[in-house]
């Protein structure tokens, strides 16, 4: 494909599979032609599923696009195609942005595990989300997508229960989804979200962020989605012991530097905390599932299981807090 499009003299080096953010089929190649090197992330649409939401890879073209025009530091789209004619399945190839991603529980071995450095790396993410939330999506992206609405979002992961096995787990967050579902606060003005915003899916090279990537879960829709995201993340209680995220400051510092870099007040935090729990609890039973079954094998989801029951009971109590942040 990359041949067919750049020209035969291009010579393809270093195919690999990227597992650090645990984003499905997401590849790296870089293709040389002659002095020339241009070194991309190629992600493909899965087989054998509908192709919406997360699966629809292709759609993630026009947002990445219009957010790289107006200077967000996400990956510049460099093909991509709506179709399976030239590999199979529909795809985005990127150009690949400097850095490694922090992942909050297990960090690469170049990240350094002084305290003021990760507070840094924190920091540097909720200040990213405060830039991205700040972005005029109108009127660029107003014919891209529709708006979701928190009832939407809630009905969309609550759909995903039926994978969950574990039947203390389900009825947790199904009793959980009735209480958030009860409590839907007021919406405001949608933003752009990312979905999945925390360190894991932001580039740091030589210590400073150079990158939002992992678009799967982007939308429009209420920013306190991200925010109660980042927070559920940064929360050592949430965690059982030895799965705990590395050098996560005090949620006021995330918030504050949330602020800085251009985010707004989020109103009902409780909420948005409690429904992030949720969320997480949805994604994981279908992808424990997934992996037990052998058809998308990936073993660290077998770590989240003993923190999944603890983030649903602490969830309760979050949606009373209708703290203004």
């Amino acid at each position: 494909m990359l041949r067919d499009r750049m020209g035969e003299g291009v010579r393809l080096e270093g195919f690999e599979v990227m597992t650090d953010g645990h984003a499905g089929l997401t590849f790296g190649v870089d293709a040389v032609d002659g002095g020339q090197r241009l070194s991309l992330i190629l992600k493909m649409a899965p087989s054998g599923v509908p192709l919406r939401g997360s699966t629809d890879v292709y759609r993630q073209a026009r947002l990445l696009t219009e957010l790289h025009a107006s200077g967000l530091p996400v990956p510049h789209v460099v093909m991509a195609s709506a179709d399976d004619t030239e590999i199979g399945a529909p795809f985005i190839a990127m150009e690949r942005l400097p850095g490694r991603s922090f992942v909050i529980w297990e960090p690469h071995e170049t990240f350094s595990d002084d305290p003021d450095f990760m507070l840094g790396l924190w920091t540097q993410a909720a200040m990213m989300m405060g830039a991205l939330h700040s972005f005029p999506w109108r009127p660029s992206l107003v014919d891209w997508e529709q708006p979701t609405t928190l009832r939407a979002e809630l009905d969309r992961w609550q759909a995903l229960l039926r994978h969950t096995e574990d039947p203390d787990w389900r009825r947790s967050a199904e009793d959980l989804y009735a209480r958030l579902m009860a409590t839907i606060p007021t919406e405001g003005d949608p933003s752009v979200i990312h979905g999945d915003f925390q360190p894991g899916n932001v580039l740091y090279h030589n210590g400073r962020a150079s990158g939002l990537i992992d678009w799967d879960l982007g939308g429009i829709g209420a920013p306190g989605i991200d925010v109660g995201w980042l927070v559920m993340m940064a929360d050592r209680d949430g965690w059982e012991a030895g799965w705990k995220p590395r050098g996560a400051p005090p949620i006021d510092r995330l918030l504050a530097a949330y602020r800085a870099g251009g985010g707004g007040v989020i109103d009902h935090l409780g909420w948005y905390r409690a429904f992030a729990h949720f969320r997480l609890g949805s994604i994981a039973g279908l992808n424990l599932k997934l992996h037990r079954s052998g058809r998308r094998v990936d073993a660290v989801w077998e770590r989240f299981v003993p923190s999944i029951l603890c983030l649903l009971r602490i969830a309760g109590d979050l949606i009373g807090k209708e703290k203004t942040e």
